[in-house]
């Protein structure tokens, strides 16, 4: 075998750069498993350097169906890598294994990809290919019995990859119209007003904390008794808990209507929302 054909041979095995893979050759001696020992090696030293860097652009990747769907973050450096069929092409399949996996993480990077090699042994040869910071963030999946998930995308870059994906679960197994129009719209809800929770209850009492402690800064100079500064603040948190918690909000598509109200109005017999996600990218 020529020179040129190991060159080809180890590029199409290992995904390196044709100069990664000639020095790689160089320095085996022409062994093409030596070479691409050498080449996973350097590759894990070029990945563990660029770790320290800030990876705050990526895609997020929806993969499912209204039974059980699954989202995931991918984050990289800059957004021109996130349009890249290399990373693009990682993304998709990472998002198939990890509704496999109902986004276990642990389980998902230990899962072997379509070229027989694990997860993070992919995302290492990627990290090495392009040159970034490369990290999987966040995972949700809803897979809960007797409901539909309807899902949002905003900022498609492809396919069911895009920067900010909702999902939202209804617990109905009811199909008509009237329940694919809701499902669409309290997804659309939910990528614009960004709620916490779904109930004030759900909010995590650490966020309620902060948010006490942001009030009290607040009203500490602002010379009124401490009976109505109380009072000002109560209001505050509750009004707080109102505008982050889903139920409560505001009905994006009709503000003179709560997301309760628009559910009740609706009219089926035990129709509820059971959980949702969103993710966006930058946040």
């Amino acid at each position: 075998m020529s020179d040129i054909e190991k060159v080809k041979q180890l590029r199409k095995s290992t995904g390196a750069g044709f100069k990664d893979c000639n020095a790689a050759l160089k320095e085996s001696n022409g062994e093409l498993d030596k070479a691409a020992e050498i080449l996973r090696v350097k590759g894990i030293a070029k990945a563990s350097k660029k770790m320290s860097r800030s990876a705050t652009e990526g895609v997020v990747v929806v993969t499912g169906d209204e039974k059980k769907m699954s989202m995931i973050e991918v984050n990289c450096e800059t957004d021109f890598v996130a349009k890249n069929d290399d990373f693009i092409e990682f993304v998709k399949e990472l998002s198939d294994l990890n509704n496999n996996f109902s986004s276990k993480i642990d389980d998902l990077q230990k899962s072997k990809m379509k070229n027989n090699k694990t997860v993070d042994e992919n995302l290492v040869a990627l990290i090495a290919k392009i040159g970034e910071k490369i990290t999987i963030g966040r995972s949700k999946t809803l897979n809960i019995e007797n409901s539909r998930n309807f899902v949002y995308q905003h900022s498609v870059i492809k396919d069911n990859v895009s920067k900010l994906i909702v999902i939202a679960s209804l617990n109905t197994i009811e199909k008509s119209a009237e329940i694919d129009l809701f499902g669409k719209q309290l997804s659309m809800h939910i990528a614009a007003s960004n709620p916490i929770a779904l109930n004030a209850e759900d909010i995590d009492q650490e966020l309620i904390d902060k948010e006490v402690n942001l009030i009290a800064e607040e009203l500490k100079n602002s010379g009124k008794p401490d009976e109505i500064a109380k009072k000002i603040s109560l209001g505050k948190i509750n009004k707080f808990k109102e505008e982050n918690s889903l139920m409560t909000q505001d009905w994006v598509m009709d503000p003179k209507m709560k997301v309760k109200n628009v559910i009740s109005s609706l009219d089926i017999s035990n129709l509820n929302i059971n959980d949702f996600v969103r993710i966006k990218i930058g946040e």
